[in-house]
């Protein structure tokens, strides 16, 4: 996985949109915010694939619909399971379609954002990802979730990215209260806060469960969860 932004440093992202306007409108925006700078734009994903590899950024912003190769196997190809150094992807798009959420998480994408979610949200989803985490659009989380716990209709065009085994090593119970938490859609801020713990607590949690789920990342673990009947508060 890429490593984090440099402490101080600002977090480079990848535009890839095939509407001027959107990649325009996303640049404006993201620009303007102290801790990120835009360093390319592409307009379909073959580029956008090109300038990944070469530029190496922190966050690569796909959209699903581009010409010539489309956002979910562009994803696939940046942060795919077989990606011996997987970037982070976030996925914006104007489709709420389960098929494309689950095509960009499977694919190795950490957040999956609605174009109409709002420009203070993508800026918390670039930052997310920045730092290793994942963010879903509120709209699509614990629906998305819930559809994990069924078998799909059809096969899955790529490999499911949760974890499927149980853990070789069980999770403390206080594991199992982050997990909990992480599947319900909740921040690492929400987690130390409902926890009265500290962040930097939370951390180490996720890393232990990581280690133990095997799991790429939030999004992994919060699939394992509703999978293994542990997405309910705890009472």
């Amino acid at each position: 996985m890429t490593s984090p932004a440099a402490p101080g440093a600002p977090i480079r992202v990848l535009i890839a949109d095939d509407q001027d306007m959107v990649r325009t409108g996303f640049r404006f925006f993201l620009d303007a915010q102290p801790d990120i700078t835009v360093v390319a734009e592409a307009a379909d994903g073959e580029e956008a694939v090109a300038l990944a590899r070469t530029l190496r950024p922190d966050v690569c912003l796909l959209d699903i619909r581009m010409p010539r190769l489309d956002g979910l196997a562009a994803t696939r190809l940046l942060a795919g399971p077989d990606v011996a150094d997987p970037m982070r992807v976030v996925v914006v798009t104007t489709f709420d379609l389960d098929e494309y959420v689950y095509g960009a998480l499977r694919g190795g994408a950490c957040g999956f954002l609605l174009k109409d979610s709002g420009p203070t949200l993508l800026a918390e989803a670039v930052r997310a990802a920045a730092a290793g985490d994942a963010l879903v659009s509120p709209s699509v989380t614990v629906r998305l979730l819930k559809h994990l716990t069924r078998a799909p209709r059809q096969a899955a065009p790529v490999r499911t990215a949760a974890p499927a085994e149980p853990p070789a090593e069980p999770l403390t119970d206080r594991e199992l209260d982050v997990v909990r938490l992480v599947a319900l859609g909740r921040t690492n801020a929400e987690i130390a806060a409902g926890l009265y713990v500290s962040l930097s607590t939370v951390k180490t949690h996720l890393s232990s469960v990581q280690l133990k789920l095997h799991a790429r990342n939030r999004v992994e673990i919060a699939a394992w969860a509703w999978q293994h009947g542990h997405a309910r508060p705890a009472s």
